[in-house]
């Protein structure tokens, strides 16, 4: 992680020529903590030895929010908030080119529990604009989403006019061997999978005969096959696929990019769009390499929308959104709706 902050910091202190004043000029630190109530207790029935009821308390949400920005608006952007409070969605903060030329950065974590699960959410960025040159390094980690990676790329930009350009680059990326599935190279000699028997092996114990199983710390964690193989088992295929799967180097994917960026805006009507396409990815010849995984090329992909339009000065509609897909891993947000105010 140290390293990637670097990386990160590098092009950021480059430009500035370690003018940190210059830097952070107009930028906003800020620190949040927001909370609330999560999902309501859960009873589960049993009819085990009798009847039984087990109730699952889920603890409340929580967002834990430290950040850095200097980002300029965009004409629609409205700062209707005095205070950045960390659960502003920004979706103006994923296009590839920004509001000004020039140097624009994003560093936030969110420390957060989300229906009792805790994640450690990152998103940085640094951003430079040019007339014909477009750079950003990006890390993103999102725990809901179960997507990691480092990305930097460097794009030629053609201006065709003040509101649309296209540009094309190089983009390289390193993140987790997505694609990899432990189980399927955890087989027995007969060439199944019998997931018992890898229980065995990470240290559980089994008492078929009398059904009680037991973790590798001696508790007791079943009696029953049915809650073993419905309950337990399940748990132990995610940790050893975890473990498995962070036992692997990084790997790194070398891409072609090509993308769009429009931005018209009035008091009336905006739209701001992007788009991003990694059509080709040098295959690298890696045992992990998503190429193996996927049999070859693939496509990967984002972009996002914002649409705005005011009919008079009572009704307006708008609807904003961004994708992403990169190795057959998606995650997006996106919201729409009408105003409409009475006088």
């Amino acid at each position: 992680m140290k390293k990637i902050l670097i990386l990160l910091l590098l092009p950021l202190f480059s430009y500035s020529q370690l003018d940190l004043q210059k830097t952070f000029k107009f930028s906003t630190f800020y620190g949040a903590i927001n909370g609330g109530t999560s999902v309501s207790d859960i009873e589960t029935f049993s009819v085990i030895d009798g009847l039984g009821i087990t109730t699952t308390q889920t603890p409340y949400d929580y967002n834990v929010t430290l950040g850095v920005r200097k980002i300029a608006r965009f004409g629609y952007e409205n700062k209707a908030n005095t205070f950045y409070d960390g659960t502003e969605s920004n979706y103006s903060d994923a296009a590839t080119v920004g509001k000004i030329k020039g140097v624009e950065f994003l560093f936030e974590v969110d420390y957060k529990r989300q229906e009792g699960v805790e994640y450690l959410d990152q998103n940085h960025f640094v951003r430079y604009v040019g007339k014909n040159l477009l750079i950003k390094t990006e890390y993103l980690k999102d725990g809901f989403a179960d997507v990691e990676y480092f990305e930097t790329s460097e794009r030629y930009r053609y201006n065709v006019n003040n509101k649309l350009s296209f540009n094309v680059g190089t983009a390289q990326r390193i993140s987790e061997p997505y694609g990899y599935d432990p189980l399927a190279t955890w087989k027995l000699n007969n060439g199944n999978i019998h997931y018992t028997y890898l229980a065995l092996e990470e240290g559980y114990n089994v008492d078929v005969a009398h059904q009680m199983y037991y973790n590798p710390d001696g508790d007791l964690v079943a009696t029953s096959a049915d809650v073993w193989e419905q309950v337990v088992v399940p748990v132990i295929l995610s940790d050893y696929t975890q473990r498995k799967r962070n036992e692997l180097p990084a790997q790194w994917n070398y891409s072609a990019v090509v993308g769009f960026d429009y931005y018209h805006y009035t008091k009336d009507f905006w739209l701001h769009s992007w788009g991003n396409l990694l059509p080709y990815h040098v295959n690298i010849n890696n045992e992990y390499s998503y190429h193996d995984y996927n049999n070859g090329q693939w496509m990967d992909y984002s972009g996002g929308v914002i649409l705005g339009k005011k009919f008079n000065k009572r009704l307006g509609v708008f609807a904003e959104g961004k994708y992403n897909k990169y190795w057959n891993r998606e995650w997006y947000d996106f919201k729409m709706g009408i105003n409409y105010i009475i006088r």
